[in-house]
């Protein structure tokens, strides 16, 4: 079935899981602030020091959600139009990313590192970063798979895995699953034992790691879909975005290679089972929904400040009382900011698309 004979209601979105939704703007906030604290401390004192692990959580919670949402579907729709539907839905923020991470590296007036380079460079810079082609060429950043816009690696694997899913995975039964996330976890394990954490992923020389830890994660999140794996209780919103962020504070320490790998292997698929059977109090509905809606365009668009932080604070050191100003008052700034993006860009751009492919 091609583009041109799909029903429209194949295109149309599922209802959510709000809850869920919720935990995932818990987890984006979560990852701003370890960003800002990865500047200022080293992880031994950093008191959100293992928020990079929301990425995790984001990876298992993408596959549990891409199997509810078109495992029934796919079949119909063909890979083609699916993974319109997928571009429709990331690439906006992707683009927005890199012309954020472009002005931020044009003009940061701490480090003005685009006086290093050519006009030819910054143009492959940019279009790696648009196109999703990792490029880890700059040394001031660290040599991130994306320059402009660090975060845009887990992306890369997002697109990777929906891909695949598209390929081979929907039409793998529970048992093919079951074997491929035992092996994904052995790889993890395998990693967290090598390199003594489960950081990596974001750089040319992480580079593999990124694929270790989606294959992971997002085939738990499809087989937990699959299998079924709904777990009913009374913790609410509240309680499970309490779970999720003592995951982000736990201690740094001698043993992240073992308590890492717990988190990600069994800690965050246990609390998506629980998220996808607990009761969401009707007064929370709103504010879940809204952490949802937001968790996408802050991830994607709070890099390009990071960069300026950090060029701020080692030209200026400012003490503890400011570091707390700063911290909170950008994180709800930039919650504000990734707001405005979602509703004057993000949504009406996606609501033009699918309306072209829905007409097509």
């Amino acid at each position: 079935m091609n583009a041109k004979t799909l029903s429209p209601d194949l295109l149309k979105t599922k209802e959510h899981f709000h809850l869920l939704d919720g935990l995932r703007g818990v987890a984006a906030v979560a990852i701003v602030i370890f960003h800002f604290m990865e500047v200022v401390f080293v992880p031994a004192k950093n008191f959100i020091g293992h928020g990079f692990l929301a990425v995790d959580f984001f990876f298992c919670l993408s596959g549990f959600v891409i199997g509810y949402a078109y495992d029934d579907r796919i079949g119909k729709m063909g890979i083609l139009p699916f993974l319109k539907t997928r571009l429709i839905r990331l690439h906006p923020l992707v683009i927005m990313g890199s012309v954020l991470g472009l002005l931020a590296f044009l003009f940061d007036p701490f480090n003005l590192h685009a006086e290093l380079y050519s006009a030819g460079r910054m143009t492959l810079l940019f279009l790696s970063s648009v196109f999703l082609i990792p490029y880890p060429v700059v040394s001031e950043r660290y040599f991130n798979l994306f320059s402009l816009n660090a975060p845009a690696w887990s992306l890369f694997w997002e697109y990777v895995a929906n891909f695949i899913y598209a390929l081979a995975l929907y039409k793998a039964t529970r048992n093919v699953l079951l074997i491929l996330t035992i092996l994904a976890a052995a790889a993890i394990c395998y990693i967290g034992y090598t390199s003594g954490n489960l950081l990596g992923g974001w750089s040319g020389e992480t580079f593999w790691h990124g694929a270790v830890r989606i294959s992971y994660s997002f085939l738990a999140g499809l087989l937990i879909f699959r299998s079924k794996w709904i777990i009913k209780s009374n913790l609410g919103f509240v309680g499970l975005s309490v779970l999720l962020i003592l995951a982000f504070m736990m201690p740094d320490s001698k043993w992240n290679w073992i308590t890492e790998p717990f988190v990600v292997l069994i800690y965050f698929p246990l609390l998506i089972c629980l998220g996808a059977g607990a009761k969401l109090q009707e007064g929370l509905k709103k504010l879940c929904i809204f952490s949802g809606n937001i968790s996408y365009p802050l991830y994607m668009t709070h890099y390009m400040v990071l960069w300026i932080f950090a060029g701020y604070y080692f030209a200026h050191k400012p003490d503890t009382t400011q570091l707390f100003f700063i911290i909170t008052i950008g994180t709800a700034l930039l919650v504000g900011f990734a707001y405005i993006v979602m509703k004057v860009y993000d949504i009406p751009v996606r609501r033009y698309l699918m309306s072209k492919l829905k007409k097509a």
